[in-house]
């Protein structure tokens, strides 16, 4: 079975985010696996326990996305690809885009991903690669069956749960629930530094500018404001009320 990881490098989710001229600044700031690819890359290596099989994990991103790439290979995984080149914009359009030119041409049984990414929470990759490569694509997964060439999930669906059944190769993105990622041990970082590491461009993969070019762009950055100290209402609780509801409606503009 070929399985396909994809895999983005982001924040850890305990830095502070500090922007400088309308950009995020990364001074000093710890990458690590989008924590929601860390459920697909050990679920990948689950399935591969199971039915054998090589697991590729890829990213698109800059030179210090190979640090995530080169986690999934300490923790089991067998390959990696990376796509890098400045001329790939962060939009999710271009990146699926990119990252469908790529699969297009391999042969995935299946595909796994991330529900989101903690730093955009776009949720827009594996539908739009779903849809560029016609497969199925089912979403936030929390329980995954293979047998031969059919799956069986379960999706978290908004507080219920949700059995899909679809045929092999297709795409899923996993969800919090769905495993519990294993560390790399220190025999697996060792045996990473060996294993295949590919690093391409748009050029490798027959693309170019026209055929990426960004459906969105960001206008502006900026911190939520600083929050307001609460304020205690006074007077019996009808005037508490009208107080309340006036400020909901000058002041929030809630209603």
């Amino acid at each position: 079975m070929n399985i396909y990881v994809l895999l983005k490098q982001t924040f850890d989710t305990e830095e502070r985010i500090v922007i400088t001229n309308g950009e995020i600044s990364d001074d000093g700031v710890k990458y690590v696996i989008n924590p929601y690819d860390e459920y697909a890359v050990e679920e990948a290596l689950r399935q591969k326990e199971q039915h054998g099989g090589t697991v590729i994990v890829l990213s698109v991103g800059p030179e210090r996305s190979a640090e995530a790439l080169r986690t999934a290979l300490a923790m089991g995984a067998d390959e990696a690809v990376l796509i890098m080149d400045a001329r790939i914009p962060a939009d999710e359009f271009s990146v699926s885009r990119v990252l469908a030119a790529y699969l297009g041409k391999q042969s995935p049984d299946l595909i796994l991903g991330g529900n989101f990414s903690v730093d955009s929470g776009g949720g827009q990759i594996a539908v739009r690669i779903s849809r560029l490569l016609g497969l199925p694509h089912v979403s936030s997964i929390i329980k995954l069956d293979i047998s031969g060439m059919n799956a069986e999930v379960q999706r978290d669906s908004e507080g219920d749960t949700e059995t899909v059944q679809v045929s092999l190769p297709a795409l899923f993105t996993a969800q919090q629930g769905l495993n519990e990622p294993r560390y790399p041990s220190l025999p697996g970082i060792m045996k990473a530094k060996k294993k295949p590491f590919q690093t391409l461009s748009l050029d490798d993969l027959g693309l170019d500018d026209t055929e990426i070019a960004p459906k969105t762009r960001r206008l502006s950055l900026a911190l939520p404001p600083a929050r307001k100290a609460g304020q205690i209402m006074k007077g019996d609780l009808a005037e508490q009320a009208a107080q309340l509801v006036q400020l909901l409606r000058t002041d929030a503009k809630l209603i």
